[in-house]
């Protein structure tokens, strides 16, 4: 049961813990700026760059950061 909790953080190099702050602050910024760009359909002068700062933020927190982990080593044999 363990595992269900711990695979997939290991994957991406974090602990339960440091995985669970890491999505819910994703998941809050995703919120806020989906909200944002609610707004700004309804209100186009509102908000004008704010939902694509937020992608552009997370996808340097996801993407980019992840990839510079050190990748494990694959033993081919």
């Amino acid at each position: 049961m363990k595992r269900f909790f711990t695979e997939h953080p290991e994957s991406v190099g974090e602990n339960y813990w440091q995985h669970l702050r890491h999505a819910c602050g994703f998941g809050v910024r995703m919120i806020l700026g989906g909200f944002a760009c609610v707004l700004h359909g309804l209100l186009p002068f509102l908000f004008v760059k704010t939902g694509s700062k937020q992608i552009e933020t997370l996808h340097g927190k996801m993407v980019i950061g992840r990839s510079k982990l050190p990748q494990p080593i694959d033993f081919v044999i």
